[in-house]
């Protein structure tokens, strides 16, 4: 959870009129690294807003992925994992990042029960 661009200022606004980073530490309860951080961000860039996650796939690309299991609706994992260039595990993972399940239909086996029907 990150702290609000508010409170940023608050704290950089506070060590430029001369405290201590450890006196701000005490009072705003924020550590030594992260007001560094903050800092460094303000001569930077002169703004104190979240930066945004850059966050990406690590194996497997999960829209590709998708798209391969509609045209692959029976593929085994380790058919999967080939065409992927990793491992089962790593498929199973992603497919269950993506909420897709891989259980697949099963029939009745053997005869099913007839119901009787009583004629009066």
């Amino acid at each position: 959870m990150a702290y609000d661009e508010r409170y940023r200022r608050q704290v950089i606004k506070y060590l430029e009129k001369g405290h201590t980073q450890r006196e701000a530490q005490e009072v705003f309860s924020v550590g030594i690294t992260t007001m560094k951080q903050w800092k460094k961000q303000w001569e930077e860039t002169g703004s104190l807003t979240k930066k945004a996650l850059n966050r990406s796939f690590k194996k497997i690309d999960p829209h590709k992925l998708k798209i391969y299991i509609q045209d692959h609706p029976d593929a085994y994992l380790r058919e999967i994992a080939q065409v992927f260039e990793c491992s089962e595990a790593a498929v199973r993972k992603a497919l269950k990042k993506q909420k897709i399940t891989r259980k697949k239909n099963t029939r009745i086996r053997g005869t099913q029960r007839k119901r009787k029907t009583s004629v009066s």
